[in-house]
């Protein structure tokens, strides 16, 4: 595993961010999913930071970040992740998102474009018309943990993130995770503020169609969160995109099939610095 800390940057409105800061060379930006942080990156960081520069951050609410009193939003996080660029000398950046993480990418390569050099989008989504929000089996087991305590929600809900025999598979590993993700606990009431910025992201969707930059997708078909059938969709709204797709595979498929991911990232910023 991956030793997670890291530097600071400082949001419009002071908020603290806390980013990892690896490697040397083009900079590439890890942004986390709902309620996540810089350690779901765990398996990124070490091969990706052989080969590029990689920052991985924590959103606000997350992590070792500040966790403000919400209301939060996927544009102000997109800004939070611009300050962490902007700060770091890391800009034109390739840009990473995974679930909420491409939601801020999205929104990030549209309010600063200039910021973006290619983006990345795992298990994500433009929201709007033609998408599929999360499923309601998911959401039910989410709202049945939403009044637990960190340690109680994180274990009720992190396996629907994974592909269902995969928790089964990995006993060790699971725990592993989320004994990292308990370093540094996301609060129920910030984990409810980014949920809402999710909601009216996915309510609103985006228009895709000033985003020129070279796009990969990536989506594993057993995605019981952000369903596969979303990556469909973005490739429409993004013709310019490359779509990866991994059989059998969850929500957290850059986890589980982490190889594979990290062999298409090191080939997708590749391309894009060559402009393939």
């Amino acid at each position: 595993m991956t030793e997670i800390g890291g530097a600071i940057a400082t949001a419009v409105d002071g908020t603290r961010l806390s980013v990892i800061d690896r490697g040397s060379g083009e900079p590439i930006l890890l942004i986390p999913g709902l309620g996540y942080a810089a350690w779901s990156f765990t398996r990124q960081i070490g091969p990706l930071s052989g080969a590029a520069r990689v920052l991985a951050m924590d959103n606000r609410g997350t992590g070792h970040s500040d966790k403000p009193a919400g209301p939060y939003s996927i544009p102000q996080m997109a800004d939070d992740a611009f300050a962490v660029l902007s700060q770091r000398r890391a800009i034109p950046a390739h840009v990473v998102g995974t679930s909420m993480g491409g939601y801020i990418a999205l929104t990030l390569a549209l309010r600063h474009p200039n910021a973006v050099r290619s983006l990345v989008l795992v298990a994500s989504t433009s929201g709007g018309r033609g998408s599929l929000g999360v499923p309601n089996e998911t959401l039910r087991i989410w709202g049945q943990a939403s009044m637990s305590g960190a340690e109680d929600f994180a274990r009720a809900t992190m396996p629907t993130s994974f592909a269902p025999s995969w928790l089964q598979a990995h006993p060790g590993e699971f725990e592993e995770l989320l004994a990292l993700r308990l370093s540094a606990p996301t609060p129920t009431d910030a984990w409810r503020a980014q949920f809402d910025a999710c909601a009216s992201f996915l309510r609103k969707g985006l228009h895709l169609d000033a985003i020129t930059q070279p796009v990969t997708i990536i989506h594993g078909t057993a995605d019981r969160v952000v369903p596969y059938a979303n990556a469909a969709h973005l490739a429409r709204g993004l013709p310019q995109a490359t779509l990866v797709t991994l059989e059998g595979a969850g929500h957290l498929c850059w986890i589980e099939e982490a190889d594979a991911v990290n062999a298409t990232l090191l080939n997708s910023l590749s391309l894009a610095d060559t402009g393939s």
